[in-house]
């Protein structure tokens, strides 16, 4: 069941060095498209390979070099140390929500398709995001939406929730969507829904912590030299790998030694981020906001 055209496959795998061999990790198995590029170009060495979504599962190569974990890339060191995979040469995560998550209406992640308010990348977990817009005050509404959906609109969006779940609670993608939709901008409404949904669904997911413990975990289970690529589609994720690459914390702040040595473990390989090309987004729409940083681990 492959479901996931791989974004910036090449550019991704080439910045991970897999031809030298070792032991690679892709925190975001998915379709599984970058882990069988790099088993194909891997002379020796394992995957170790991680992804909440069960369902995924049906995409698993039959290859003796692929370990696959069912879990959350948020557990990174206790995994790996589990596996005796320490240190790694290198790790790639593709942040982006998969085809096959967006095109299954059941999923939720879509405004696209009448399905239930779910968003969940793991069904053992417990929040929805039915839970969070019929049970959270209107101030943790409008918090969510204007942190991580960065609208301008967050307030307005808050009250007119929390006015209508009085009548009767919302549960579906179609009911929030028609309820939001005269706040859209005019010209601006598929953005508009997209940063609604984002914003629910990294709530939902806690994906921003889950980035940062990560991140963090990534410094301790790097070799010398091992290298980092990560794929980010909006600002909020770009933001804190960008940070991360260039200075060891997530607000950006540079630190120095006594001699004005920048102290950070990790050396950003790439200034600018790495885009699809032009032929990538004609073939895949959805790689079009994608944006690819690496770093060596020093």
């Amino acid at each position: 069941m492959s479901y996931h055209l791989p974004v910036l496959l090449a550019e991704s795998i080439a910045a991970l060095e897999v031809g030298k061999g070792g032991v690679f990790v892709d925190a975001t198995f998915g379709g599984g498209g970058h882990t069988a590029e790099i088993l194909r170009q891997m002379p020796s060495g394992r995957v170790i390979a991680f992804d909440q979504d069960s369902d995924v599962i049906a995409n698993l190569p039959k290859d003796e070099r692929l370990v696959f974990i069912n879990d959350n890339f948020r557990y990174l060191k206790n995994f790996l140390r589990f596996y005796e995979a320490i240190p790694v040469d290198g790790i790639l995560a593709d942040l982006g929500v998969s085809s096959y998550q967006i095109d299954r209406a059941a999923k939720g992640f879509s405004t696209r398709w009448d399905g239930p308010l779910d968003m969940r990348m793991d069904k053992r977990k417990s929040l929805t995001a039915a839970q969070i817009i019929n049970k959270y005050s209107e101030t943790e509404l409008f918090r969510l939406f204007k942190q991580y959906g960065e609208l301008a609109q967050a307030r307005r969006i808050a009250s007119i929730i929390c006015n209508e779940r009085t009548r009767m609670s919302l549960e579906t993608t179609t009911q929030l969507c028609e309820l939001i939709k005269p706040l859209a901008p005019k010209g601006a409404e598929n953005k508009f829904m997209a940063q609604v949904f984002q914003a629910l669904r990294i709530e939902v997911n806690d994906e921003l912590e889950v980035l940062k413990e990560f991140l963090l975990q990534s410094i301790d289970v790097l070799c010398p030299g091992g290298r980092i690529a990560i794929i980010s589609y909006h600002s909020l994720e770009d933001r804190l790998v960008k940070n991360f690459f260039k200075s060891g914390n997530f607000e950006g702040e540079v630190h120095k030694d006594f001699f004005g040595n920048v102290v950070c473990p990790l050396r950003p390989v790439n200034k600018k981020p790495i885009e699809p090309s032009p032929t990538e987004i004609v073939d895949n729409p959805r790689a079009r906001s994608a944006k690819l940083r690496i770093a060596e681990r020093l």
